[in-house]
């Protein structure tokens, strides 16, 4: 067996499984679940009509590269989105079955661990998980740099020392973040474009929650838009995106990976071999998701609803404010984090996710500790039921701690 399996950590959600093992949940009270980042709007039927319509497709076998179709409405979408001009879908495109199968093999692809010392890989801390397991099995090590709040969230570059440099192959980021929902500015760009330039490593930016946002004339700056307007070429430079949270199909398995024609060249040949081509019918459902913006406006609509409703309501408690970007409220905890996920699903059966479960120990400290992260992924009706239900559950913590340490008011 692959040795460097012994290096990962079991997934956040089987970590959660084995926390809430042994915990009864109040029977009084229906389930809410919003520790998963699993779109929960309905699919719209235009997009179901296309699938159904589309599968005399299965009779053939697809390309790697996919359908030209599927490509250029992509490429068309990139253009509109993000202002690139001359988008070619024949080298600066490769639709991919979501962008967690395709961020795990582009480490795969990229990594040369016969370099001399071994490679690493820079992610953010807290990160999407797939990022540190490819990273070993690429037999690279991950760096993090730790997003904080007293930092606002940002990329803390200098955390790196000039020999670490030297030895990165590859940069994760991701923007808008997860779970922070943090947007990378022009500046950040700039930086990590000059770092790029100078040590010669591959930058991966995942941004599939690009399309959750809460100000339509204010879309989150995108990588390849940044290096358009920063003048730079775009050189060793990738972008992830997904259909999974802009059209609520997170069972069509369905993106795209675009950018610099010369590294995706690379890739292509990568998952030549690897055989990972997408359905046909998936590939023409998905070209009709891409030539189309109402469902994703309404989309945002209905986020934006949901946020306006629960962000009041656990300001206090947990101090909620508004992120950039995406479906998630990251949360500082009264208590353990880990123990205050354990107890709400005991007391009043919300299930959220312990933000330590999302990070590791990095310059003496987990970023994730102390945090919960809640996915506003369920009816307006339900999060805001799970709102109250958790302002509840904090002030009998809060009742706990009075008891515990009575004030003296003398």
């Amino acid at each position: 067996m692959n040795p460097h399996l012994s290096k990962l950590q079991p997934y956040p959600f089987e970590k959660l499984r084995q926390l809430f093992s042994g915990v009864t949940p109040n029977p009084e009270l229906r389930e809410i679940r919003l520790s998963i980042g699993e779109p929960q709007h309905p699919t719209p039927d235009f997009i179901k009509a296309v699938l159904s319509e589309r599968l005399t497709g299965l009779a053939n076998y697809p390309t790697t590269l996919g359908s030209a179709e599927l490509r250029h409405s992509i490429a068309a979408w990139l253009e509109r989105r993000y202002g690139l001009p001359g988008v070619d879908p024949e080298t600066q495109i490769i639709p991919v079955n979501g962008s967690r199968e395709a961020l795990f093999a582009f480490v795969q692809a990229v990594v040369d661990p016969t370099r001399g010392e071994p490679p690493l890989v820079v992610c953010p801390n807290p990160f999407y998980q797939i990022y540190e397991g490819a990273a070993y099995l690429a037999g690279a090590q991950p760096r993090f740099l730790n997003t904080v709040p007293e930092n606002a969230y940002a990329l803390n570059f200098s955390s790196l020392s000039e020999a670490e440099w030297r030895r990165v192959q590859l940069v994760f980021v991701c923007s808008p973040g997860n779970p922070t929902g943090k947007i990378l500015s022009l500046d950040d760009w700039q930086q990590l474009f000059s770092l790029a330039d100078r040590y010669g490593f591959v930058i991966a930016a995942d941004e599939c929650y690009s399309e959750i946002y809460f100000d339509e004339d204010r879309p989150p700056l995108g990588g390849l838009q940044a290096a358009r307007r920063l003048g730079h070429d775009g050189r060793r430079l990738v972008m992830f995106s997904s259909l999974s949270k802009r059209s609520n199909v997170p069972g069509m398995r369905s993106g795209f990976v675009a950018g610099d024609p010369a590294t995706l060249a690379a890739f292509l040949l990568y998952r030549t071999y690897h055989g990972c081509a997408m359905n046909p019918a998936i590939q023409a459902a998905s070209a009709a998701a891409w030539n189309d913006e109402a469902h994703v406006i309404e989309n945002r609509r209905a986020y934006r609803e949901k946020f306006a409703a629960v962000t009041p309501l656990l300001a206090d408690a947990l101090g909620a404010t508004w992120p950039e970007a995406g479906f998630y409220l990251w949360l500082r905890t009264p208590i353990d984090d880990a123990e205050f996920a354990r107890r709400l699903l005991a007391a009043y059966n919300v299930l959220v996710l312990p933000g330590s479960y999302l990070a590791r120990s990095a310059h003496g400290v987990n970023p994730g500790a102390g945090f919960v992260r809640i996915a506003l992924v369920a009816a307006l009706a339900e999060c805001i039921e799970a709102a109250e239900r958790i302002r509840s559950f904090t002030a009998t913590l809060e009742e706990d701690r009075n008891a515990r340490c009575p004030t003296d008011h003398r």
